[in-house]
């Protein structure tokens, strides 16, 4: 009788077996099938796992409720063999459909091969993720999945190590779960993966990455990609010599060796989830039947010894005989395996294709019965629009964009026309528009209860006995009940736990919540955001710090490609409620004083922006985002830490809502819009033009994005019909952002007497010291200058020219 201590290969029933090799044959067939999909013009772009099947049915085989994975686009195998993807799915993705129900992982809003799991439910809140095996939303940029990885990695760390996370069963057992990665070997050559790798190794976390190794990345050969050709070669430094010592297991198998897969699978699973060990498998010898992907063959660059090995080599095939060579089943029996799976993936496919043309043919015929209408109704454009009609009907198959388009010139010939012809195809083309919104624009940001947008202002309270203190002590009283009311929240980042961050808004909360609540990391930005991602994917609420808004950059990718479009590529299925916290604004010097606003704006749609003027203005958005659900930058004033500000008695509850304006100072005569550490340099200037008798009314936005979304800088503007937006970024940066949002998209060009005005830094970074700092970036002078200068326009004998 067999034992629970069974190993793998004693517990392999044939009937098992069976099973793998005939998923690894749907999978491939899926592949075969995919590519000439496109190429029949029915999807358009295809990337496959083909090649890769076993090791991925091997590893499913150890993927637990619970378990995370954060692969890419090669995995598609693994996913069917873990139950959360089914062949019909996988075609539906390739085609785009953008019906959940039939691509749930994305919606038809990404190219096939990128899955993910639905961790929310209809309403946004969080499904008992330990009931699912879980995967993180895929993206495509190479490596871009190991940031998220560590984080859902270091997640486990932290159920497992902090007592009062132990209630949170539907996100944790104990931090038993092993978050899964998977790479191919040339994106092993970005920095990001040695960055994770590192970090991991460092951290302790139960993170376990598989390097799916065909020996190429497109045409570049191992030898031209990797140091010794060998990714576990390079890293054999990292492997521990014995069980006390810190570092990483690492395990080197072949992609074609069942049995092998079997083994090394059971080893690295049971210490990465038991020790909580990081592991790297190494999987070698894998094939890539068909390339790359469909924008080319491999024909090209590999040579004819290389692609006789692959076929020698094909995964399936070696298992193919490896089950005829020890009688598990017979010829006649595996035959009809794979003729079974090249049936099922048919099947699939033809249902996929149909539950497609079905959805869109509605749309389509109901467009064309309402074209011929008005055809009919016409007096003077009949012929015309019989033709857009004839046009139409004559596209097989359509698309949906393909009846709007028809619509649309449609409407065009009758536009001055009236009929109820004409009404009902408005309303069509009316109700259309609104379900594409849904289908392709809605969720960047979220859509559920918990949005931040509605989350309500509760004003600051102040009595004579609040303390007059360094503004870097309000930020410290709020982390203190931050810390204190929740314990899903914790802090990480260069120099945050020991000294309490660079600027002590930290100070003593190490000491007080231990190292796993407010945590040192190394000089890491990419994986401390990707850190900060990955934890708040399985339910946490960290805070994850760039020292200063310069170094953003090294994370800003991650940001963007990752954190940013997370709701939006899931359609609300997934979410991540980082914190990014950093500092910047008006201190001296090229690399610690920088304002790339407009960069910042235009990378990370889909994150909230917020840049409060002062610490209690920080607090209040700090607290306010852990009552929602989405992910924030909040950009705090470099210089603002040791200026002097009250602590407020609701120190932990007061809430700064988002997307609001604040009147710093009324006036007639002319709108100043600004933010951050400007606004005191604004408020300077408007007290010294007053004396000359400029009224200004000075407006802090508070956050960019949102951005005013009652529109209170456009009714200033049309109490002053002059505006000056002044910013510290480069020009054509933050200001001409705000200037469309205000003149653009709120209309305020209606109200305005002067033109627009921007007023922003020099186009190059700030010059070192005090002078260096006057003289690169806006200062109380160039304000009142540029103020002065649109009113000498309007009124020259009022206002005579200075200079």
């Amino acid at each position: 009788m067999q034992t629970a201590e069974a190993s793998i290969t004693q517990r392999l029933t044939a009937e098992e077996i069976l099973n793998d090799y005939r998923l690894g044959w749907e999978s491939r067939q899926a592949s075969l099938t995919g590519r000439k999909e496109v190429f029949m013009g029915k999807a358009k772009f295809g990337i496959f796992g083909d090649g890769k099947e076993v090791a991925q049915l091997v590893l499913a085989k150890f993927f637990l409720p619970g378990d995370f994975r954060a692969g890419y686009y090669r995995d598609q195998t693994m996913m069917l063999a873990m139950g959360e993807l089914t062949l019909q799915q996988y075609f539906a993705q390739l085609y785009a459909h953008t019906d959940l129900e039939a691509d749930p992982s994305t919606a038809g809003r990404s190219m096939n091969g990128h899955f993910g799991t639905r961790s929310l439910d209809e309403e946004g809140n969080w499904k008992n993720l330990m009931e699912i095996k879980n995967s993180s939303a895929d993206i495509s940029p190479t490596a871009a999945q190991m940031p998220r990885l560590l984080g859902l990695a270091y997640a486990s760390k932290l159920y497992r190590q902090n007592p009062e996370l132990q209630g949170l069963k539907q996100f944790s057992v104990n931090g038993n779960e092993v978050a899964f990665g998977t790479i191919g070997n040339a994106s092993t050559s970005e920095g990001m993966f040695f960055e994770a790798i590192n970090a991991a190794g460092v951290l302790q976390v139960p993170m376990l990455v598989s390097v799916w190794d065909d020996g190429y990345g497109i045409s570049v050969p191992s030898e031209l990609q990797t140091t010794k050709g060998s990714i576990s070669e390079i890293l054999s430094g990292f492997q521990r010599n014995s069980e006390e010592e810190q570092g990483y297991e690492i395990f080197r198998v072949k992609g074609w060796d069942y049995i092998g897969l079997c083994e090394t699978y059971e080893a690295a699973v049971r210490v990465c989830r038991e020790q909580h060990v990081p592991v790297l498998v190494h999987v070698e010898e894998m094939t890539q039947p068909q390339g790359h992907s469909t924008s080319g063959s491999h024909e090209r660059y590999k040579p004819e010894e290389r692609l006789a090995w692959e076929t020698e080599y094909d995964c399936l095939k070696k298992m193919r005989e490896w089950i005829l060579e020890n009688g598990i089943a017979t010829t006649e029996q595996v035959d009809q395996i794979e003729a079974e799976a090249k049936e099922a993936v048919r099947t699939a496919r033809g249902l996929a294709w149909n539950a497609l043309l079905g959805s869109i043919k509605k749309d389509h015929n109901e467009a064309l019965r309402l074209l011929d209408n008005l055809a009919a109704a016409s007096d003077t454009h009949a012929t015309q629009l019989a033709n857009i009609a004839r046009g139409l009907s004559k596209i097989e198959p359509p698309i949906r964009s393909d009846a709007v388009r028809a619509v649309r010139k449609a409407l065009r010939y009758v536009r001055g026309e009236r009929s109820q012809a004409r009404r009902e195809l408005v309303g069509w083309l009316e109700q259309t528009m609104g379900e594409n919104a849904d289908r392709y624009n809605s969720y960047l940001f979220s859509q559920s209860e918990q949005s931040v947008l509605l989350v309500g202002e509760v004003k600051p309270e102040f009595d004579e006995n609040s303390p007059l203190v360094d503004g870097r002590e309000v930020l410290q009283a709020c982390f203190n009940a931050m810390l204190a009311r929740d314990p899903r929240v914790f802090a990480i980042g260069e120099d945050v736990g020991y000294i309490g961050d660079v600027n002590q808004a930290f100070a003593g909360l190490q000491e007080k919540y231990g190292d796993l609540r407010v945590t040192d990391t190394g000089i890491r930005e990419c994986t401390i955001v990707g850190q900060g991602i990955g934890a708040a994917l399985r339910g946490l609420r960290p805070i994850a710090e760039i020292q200063y808004l310069d170094y953003l950059l090294y994370a800003i990718q991650i940001m963007s490609d990752d954190l940013a479009s997370l709701q939006y590529r899931t359609k609300g299925g997934q979410k991540a409620p980082v914190i990014v916290r950093t500092r910047g604004h008006r201190l001296e010097g090229i690399w610690h004083s920088g304002s790339p606003i407009g960069m910042i704006l235009n990378s990370i749609r889909g994150i909230h922006v917020l840049v409060p003027r002062n610490m209690t203005q920080a607090a209040g958005f700090y607290n306010a985002l852990l009552k929602a659900d989405e992910p924030a930058l909040v950009i705090e004033c470099l210089n603002g830490y040791r200026l002097k500000e009250r602590i407020p008695r609701n120190i932990g509850e007061f809430t700064v809502p988002l997307g609001q304006p604040e009147i710093l100072k009324e006036g007639t005569d002319i709108t100043v819009v600004t933010y951050g550490s400007m606004c005191r340099i604004v408020m300077e200037a408007a007290k010294q033009l007053e004396a000359f008798g400029i009224k200004a009314e000075v407006i802090d936005v508070q956050t960019l994005l949102p951005f005013d979304v009652d529109h209170t800088i456009t009714d200033s503007i049309r109490k002053t019909g002059r505006v000056l937006f002044a910013d510290e970024d480069v020009p054509g940066g933050a200001t001409a952002y705000m200037m469309q949002q205000v003149v653009d998209e709120q209309g305020a060009y209606r109200w305005l007497d002067s033109k627009p005005t921007c007023l922003s830094a020099h186009a190059h970074r700030p010059a070192y010291g005090s002078d260096g700092d006057y003289f690169s970036k806006p200062n109380v002078e160039d304000v009142f200058e540029a103020v002065y200068e649109l009113m000498h326009e309007a009124d020259p004998e009022a206002y005579p020219p200075i200079y």
